[in-house]
């Protein structure tokens, strides 16, 4: 079992993610406003059918490879870690991303929007990045379960996921109204998203050298 410690670091990692914009975000919004809440949750499937194959494939990969390569597993935390600080730049520097800056997109049916959805989930480096060098920061090596901890890390990251994202699809049209209007919400949603990512990824970059070496 992963400690309660493990479970509220891999919570916090994935809300910040989740709240900075990227493939799916950008995606899922522009469906939402687009063409509606339902167009909204049928991408949204199937973004979460592309977690599940993300974290079957990395969690019984990963188990065999850290064995085998221990290195590896310090790396990977520790590429994490940068890629937390570069999401935190990218949010936080003069011009960056907001949430709500969406793209027009065509309307498509419910089978489309799903693999849409999947393809887009896939090929998304974060949720790539996600599984194989975020989710191991929080992995007891010293446990047996190595495994059984990578599911259940990977079981809080996508039930996170899918609440943020599937609160942000319901509001998404109001949501992006009411920011227009008001310049300094955007920024401050900026900068708390950015200054969570940045202090998470201190952190982790912190702590690598010496979980490493436990």
């Amino acid at each position: 079992m992963i400690t309660l410690a493990a479970a509220l670091g891999m919570a916090i990692v994935e809300l910040g993610m989740a709240l900075t914009p990227g493939p799916n975000m950008v995606y899922l919004v522009s469906r939402s406003i687009s063409q509606g809440r339902r167009a909204g949750m049928m991408s949204l499937a199937g973004t979460a059918v592309g977690f599940l194959v993300y974290m079957t494939m990395a969690n019984l990969g990963l188990a065999a490879v850290f064995v085998v390569v221990p290195w590896l597993y310090t790396a990977l935390k520790v590429a994490g870690a940068v890629y937390l600080l570069w999401l935190a730049y990218k949010t936080l520097r003069p011009g960056g991303m907001s949430l709500f800056e969406t793209r027009d997109l065509p309307r498509d049916s419910a089978g489309k929007l799903f693999r849409m959805g999947l393809l887009t989930n896939l090929l998304n480096p974060k949720v790539a990045i996600l599984y194989l060098a975020l989710i191991p920061q929080f992995i007891d090596q010293g446990a047996s379960n190595v495994v059984a901890q990578g599911f259940q890390l990977g079981a809080i990251q996508i039930a996170v996921a899918l609440l943020v994202n599937g609160a942000i699809i319901i509001a998404a049209g109001s949501i992006a109204v009411f920011l227009r209007r008001r310049p300094l919400w955007i920024r401050w949603q900026r900068w708390v998203t950015g200054t969570l990512l940045g202090a998470v990824g201190v952190k982790l970059a912190i702590d690598a050298p010496a979980r490493a070496t436990a």
